[in-house]
Formats: C-alpha cells, structure tokens, sequence
C-alpha cells in the first residue's frame, strides 16, 4: 500500500539539526578560541528567529515558512534554519533589507568581540534578533545587551522573536550611526552591516579599551578604543559581505574605475584579496595604484591591513599605521 512516510516530530528535528550545524562550525575551528559560545549556539533556537525566509530561484526567490500547511514544506524550512547559510529575512521590491547572517561567520564575529562577563554590549542592526539572544545567552543577563535597527518593523518583528525564545535585551527602533547614548557606556559594539566610515558617535559612547567589530569593505575590522575620537585596528582574516548600514552614515557611492580596472591583469581582477583593497580604499586610490601596491607588496591578506579612526578623518594602512602605504578614507 501506499503512502507518505511519517513526518518527524518538529522538535526533535530542530534539536537534530541545531546540533548538527554546532558540529559544523566547531569543525570549522570558529569556536577555538572562545568555547563558551558552543553552548549558546546548542541552545538557543535560530528557527524562531526566523519564521520564514526567503532563498534565491532562478529569477527571483521563494519564500519558506514554518506555518505551511505542508509538512514537507515545514520540514525543508526547518532544516534550511539550520543550515549554515545566511538567510534573507525581509526583502523590499526585490531589495534585500535585512538578513539572519551565516551562524559560522557569527561565531567568528562574536568569539573575535572578546566578550567579557559583565560587559555592556551594542548590537548595530538588530536582523532576526538572533544575534541578540547569543549575547544575551552568554552574558546571562538581558539587561546587558542593546540592539538597535532603523525599521521599526525589524525590530518589532525581533522582540516577538527574542520573546518566543525567552530572552529580552533591550531592542531600540533607532539610527544606529547614532549609537544608543541613553545605554552607554559600552565596553563592546558589534555590526552586522557594513559601514562606510566609523560614526564618532559610537568611539564616544565606548569606555577605553573597547572593542568595536565590524564589517567593512568586504572584510572585518576589529578597533580598540582608545578615547572618544581615537581608535584602531586590524582586519580579520574573514571576507563578510552585509548589507550596507542605513540612515545617517548609509554607504558612499561606489567608485568608477573606468579605465583603470581594465588595465588590470585578470588573475588580479579575480582575485579576493585583491578587490578587498580596491574596496577598502575606494575613493582614495584607482585601480591602478591599487594594483602596483598589491603586486609588490606581494598580495597581502586582509589581516595585514587595518583602520585608524581620528576625531575628523579615517585612514586605511597596510602592515603599519604609520608606515608608507596609508589612505586617508573618505569621509
């Protein structure tokens, strides 16, 4: 006789799954240098956070979602939560406005962000919430954790979530170029969009010594504060790809090359390391000055690269703030 085979029980799937991609990213060697944040990840549920998504078609995309009334379709939701893939949350016109990020380039980010017990922490860009519960989970303290996004729809939408899951930092409906000053002082910020410059308004609100980690370019900058108008840092060796920060300090415009970027070899054009710095110093430097100082400094990884932010003007180094190679970032 025939039939359909018996769907699994959904808890049991999730639990099944969580721990799956848990294996993955520890694989991975994301959670070597901080385990405690292994924990967090077994316990704090992604598919909550994410009670539908979207994923590429050909042509455009389709939405997934747990409440289907076709339980296959339930099931490839709840697997796909579990998958370690970003997951697009909110899409405008064909727009991509807000995503949950890739779970094993979160732990890279968080155990990077060197959280402490006690600290106080800003999330910039509250997504899913997601993000937010992991730190709440880690801190053991929601009233630790401030996460703000400019839609008011995110962050209704992430305290339903961070509700259903049992955890309640404080989500703020805000600019996050401005910061949150009403919660400061932070002692950590985390980004999880990609900046154009470094707002003054977040050095202002850190204690020294805070560590601030964000995408930028196509890489991740982690800066120490060192007063409200200095501080500095080294990329990651991690490529990250956001969407670009809104509001006040929304992303400059992207560069034309026009010539200069087809004078280039093409192992250089396809090269990784080399469109970061094209990236990274877009507007101070063409392709061509790009590319003379790629080959003969022998194309350097990102963590060879990093940022000083000053109280009117951010540079980008390569090995030495004060050495030979710096670019005033424009503004």
């Amino acid at each position: 006789m025939g039939g359909h085979a018996a769907q699994r029980d959904p808890d049991d799937l999730a639990g099944s799954a969580r721990a799956a991609l848990v294996r993955e990213i520890a694989a991975s060697g994301a959670f070597d240098d901080d385990p405690v944040w292994r924990e967090a990840f077994e316990t704090v549920p992604r598919h909550l956070f994410v009670p539908y998504y979207y994923v590429g078609t050909v042509g455009g995309y389709e939405r997934r979602w747990g409440e289907s009334p076709d339980p296959r379709a339930g099931e490839a939701w709840l697997r796909g939560a579990y998958e370690d893939v970003p997951l697009a949350i909110r899409m405008r016109d064909g727009e991509l406005l807000s995503s949950s990020s890739q779970p094993s380039l979160m732990a890279v980010m968080l155990v990077a962000l060197g959280v402490r017990d006690g600290d106080r922490v800003l999330e910039i860009g509250t997504g899913s919430g997601y993000n937010a519960a992991l730190l709440a989970h880690r801190l053991g303290d929601d009233g630790l954790v401030t996460t703000v996004d400019l839609d008011p729809e995110i962050t209704e939408s992430a305290r339903r979530h961070l509700d259903a899951a049992g955890y309640h930092p404080v989500v703020v409906t805000g600019d996050g170029a401005h910061g949150v000053p009403a919660r400061a002082p932070y002692d950590r910020i985390i980004v999880t969009c990609t900046l154009p410059s470094v707002p003054g308004a977040w050095l202002a609100q850190c204690r020294p010594g805070a560590r601030v980690l964000a995408p930028f370019a196509t890489g991740l900058i982690a800066l120490t504060v060192h007063g409200p108008g200095h501080a500095e840092g080294r990329f990651l060796h991690t490529p990250a790809y956001f969407v670009p920060l809104r509001g006040a300090n929304r992303s400059r415009a992207a560069p034309a090359y026009g010539t200069g970027l087809a004078d280039v070899p093409r192992r250089a054009r396809d090269s990784d390391r080399f469109r970061f710095l094209l990236a990274l110093t877009a507007g101070s430097i063409g392709a061509g000055e790009a590319y003379e100082v790629w080959r003969r400094e022998g194309r350097p990884e990102r963590e060879r690269y990093g940022l000083t932010v000053g109280e009117d003007r951010c540079w980008a180094w390569l090995d030495d703030p004060g050495g030979p190679h710096r670019w005033v970032l424009p503004s």
